[in-house]
C-alpha cells in the first residue's frame, strides 16, 4: 500500500516514530518537517516511486494525504 512506504519514507527521513504519522498529519505542523527536509522528502519520494514532482507539485504537498493521493494518481 501507498501510504505505507511513504509512512515509512517520512519516519527515516525526519527521525521519527511510524506511529506518529498519519494521513491527517500537516509535514511541518504535526510532524516538524522545516523547508530542507520538505526537500530531501520529495527527494526521496521520487527516488523511491521513480517518480518526478514539479515544483509546482510540491509546493501544494502539506499532509501525508496529499503525498498519497499524489502517488496514486500518476
Amino acid at each position: 500500500m501507498v501510504f505505507e512506504k511513504v509512512k515509512e519514507l517520512i519516519a527515516v527521513e525526519l527521525g521519527i516514530e511510524e506511529e506518529t504519522v498519519t494521513l491527517e498529519s500537516d509535514l511541518s505542523d504535526d510532524l516538524g518537517a522545516d523547508s530542507l527536509d520538505a526537500i530531501e522528502l520529495i527527494m526521496a519520494i521520487e527516488e523511491e516511486f521513480e517518480v518526478e514532482i514539479s515544483d509546482s507539485e510540491a509546493q501544494k504537498i502539506k499532509r501525508v494525504n496529499d503525498i498519497v493521493s499524489f502517488l496514486e494518481n500518476v
